[in-house]
């Protein structure tokens, strides 16, 4: 009988592996208004309260990430996380990959429900001066920062796909939208934003970690 050995080989991939494409897309005779990038390396938990148990789902967050739990539609910076309301008594711990669904388990034990959506979900990054006119054609949104400013939240659809929104800054200030979308969406949304953008020119940068 003769034995034979198999040596898997395992590539690790994110949703937007097959179609990623870093450098300059649509128009070319100006400067790009505005770069997308994929953002990896996130461990992503939904946390969600059961009936009564919100005040010690938000007592346990304080404890656990120095930061309340978003009750309304916003983002908080917490300790080594970000926390993105989702819906009533619920939101989303963004951390780097590490920990991040043990630490929720721990701090959340018996008052909240979690869902582990790490590899479920592609997370992108838009910014740029024409970001906001890009979105505005495929999102009902008012993105204005007057009424969606730094650290708002929403739990809304693009092109008919399900998206957590929220808005960011950079270093210069400059407004950056973050948004998160199921895997198997992630191709069809990313090809939208695309052509949405592509008379502003769009700057794809390579794939980068997200950091909280």
């Amino acid at each position: 009988m003769v034995e034979l050995s198999v040596e898997l080989s395992w590539a690790e991939t994110t949703p937007l592996s097959r179609i990623y494409a870093a450098g300059r897309h649509g128009v070319k005779e100006h400067d790009a208004g505005l770069t997308m990038a994929e953002q990896t390396g996130f461990e992503l938990v939904q946390v969600m309260a059961r009936r009564g148990q919100w005040s010690a789902t938000d007592q346990a967050c304080k404890e656990a990430y120095g930061a309340s739990a978003p009750a309304k539609p916003h983002a908080v910076v917490a300790q080594g996380a970000l926390l993105v309301w989702s819906g009533p008594d619920q939101f989303l711990v963004l951390s780097p990959r590490g920990d991040g669904l043990e630490r929720a388990r721990l701090t959340f034990a018996g008052m909240a429900s979690l869902s582990e959506q790490s590899d479920g979900r592609s997370l992108l990054r838009i910014s740029g001066q024409r970001s906001r006119d890009m979105l505005a054609k495929v999102c009902s949104l008012d993105l204005h920062p007057a009424v969606f400013p730094q650290w708002a939240a929403a739990a809304t659809s693009i092109d008919h796909t399900s998206v957590n929104l929220w808005r960011s800054t950079d270093r210069d200030g400059a407004a950056v939208f973050h948004l998160l979308v199921f895997a198997t969406f992630a191709e069809s949304l990313w090809h939208t934003l695309l052509d949405s953008g592509a008379e502003y020119g769009v700057t794809i940068d390579a794939p980068g970690a997200w950091q909280a």
